[in-house]
């Protein structure tokens, strides 16, 4: 495990059955964080029919993931795909853009990529 600061940041708001899921990811992500970050996502949508998922993630201080973390985050998509509504990823990395292509596809709902956060919100709440 590095000594490098790292870390996933996560904010969830709930309205009904409809969540909004705030991350900022720093660092490599490992194992660890996303043994922090699941049980919490998975607790919030216990027993909620039909979840809807909108999630800003600020990916501008990510490097990447463990091997054992990138393992993790594909269960996580496999798990939960279908209950993202919308998901807007802030990131100038040109890896995050090719990433986000992949990762779309164990998702229902939409991603993109943005390179700032105004533009990422605007196309989260419809204005964009």
């Amino acid at each position: 495990m590095s000594d490098l600061p790292h870390g996933v940041s996560i904010g969830l708001e709930q309205h009904g059955n409809h969540f909004f899921l705030t991350l900022r990811a720093r660092g490599k992500l490992t194992h660890e964080d996303y043994k922090t970050m699941v049980p919490m996502l998975n607790s919030a949508l216990a027993g909620v029919e039909n979840p809807k998922i909108d999630c800003l993630m600020d990916a501008s201080e990510l490097e990447g993931w463990e091997p054992r973390a990138a393992w993790d985050d594909l269960k996580l998509g496999l798990s939960h795909g279908r209950d993202f509504n919308r998901i807007a990823v802030i990131s100038d990395k040109r890896w995050m853009k090719i990433a986000s292509k992949v990762g779309s596809w164990f998702i229902g709902g939409e991603y993109k990529v943005f390179d700032s956060e105004e533009d990422a919100m605007a196309w989260l709440l419809g204005e964009k």
